[in-house]
């Protein structure tokens, strides 16, 4: 990798490399990844990383109102044994990450095109990766429907956001055609899983990735971008 044009510097010591995600509120592997990615951060807390959430349906075709979990896994896993199966890395891997997933809680399967375009007006408000975490939690952790309008606009109001705009927003059609026009482009660019975290524009790391894993990257980086420095003196 190369990062010899970081981006624009937020303080005048500290260059900056644009981190985009690829993810869905109902994936439970972006929800996995991002907790992968949270503790490396913790750990190397001046990290250059400014990150940006972009939209991806796991099932662009689902009913805008969503259905219900059985007739989901039903269909997509041939019944419950199926989904059983599907699942058990997930749970493994959830339980390794600290993660307590609440499957069995899960009612409905939403259609998260809402829950994208909440995400979309957060990051307008710089409220992005709360209102992903809030999804997230609010999906995994306590099997509330994330498709219903009313829930999403409990979601805004927890994060800080006006709870009655965000209500208005999601009654119309505001940014839904822009939110499904980005998830189709990145499908075009190769996309076909999430999450995906895309580097600076450059380097594209699908998947959960370990903590230690993104630790080693965040190092490199952070190398290469005092190199010119070292070069100077």
């Amino acid at each position: 990798m190369s990062f010899s044009q970081p981006a624009a510097s937020n303080s005048a010591d500290l260059p900056t490399v644009k981190l985009d995600i690829l993810s869905d509120p109902i994936c439970p592997w972006c929800f996995i990844g991002k907790t992968h990615l949270d503790k490396a951060l913790a750990e190397i807390p001046n990290h250059p990383f400014v990150i940006e959430w972009h939209p991806f349906q796991l099932n662009p075709d689902m009913p805008r109102e969503g259905m219900g979990r059985r007739e989901y896994l039903e269909a997509k896993f041939g019944g419950k044994d199926g989904a059983v199966r599907a699942y058990a890395p997930v749970v493994e891997n959830a339980e390794k990450a600290g993660l307590s997933i609440d499957f069995e809680g899960m009612q409905r399967t939403p259609n998260t095109l809402d829950a994208h375009r909440l995400i979309h007006w957060a990051g307008i408000e710089g409220k992005q990766t709360a209102a992903v975490d809030a999804l997230f939690d609010a999906y995994f952790t306590k099997a509330r429907d994330i498709g219903d309008i009313e829930v999403l606009v409990e979601i805004a109001g927890e994060i800080g956001m006006e709870a009655d705009v965000v209500r208005k927003l999601l009654s119309g059609e505001s940014d839904v055609e822009d939110i499904r026009n980005r998830d189709a482009h990145s499908r075009k660019m190769g996309v076909s899983s999430v999450p995906t975290f895309i580097i600076a524009n450059q380097h594209a790391v699908p998947g959960a990735q370990q903590p230690d894993m993104w630790k080693q990257v965040i190092e490199d980086i952070m190398q290469q971008l005092q190199q010119p420095e070292q070069d100077e003196t």
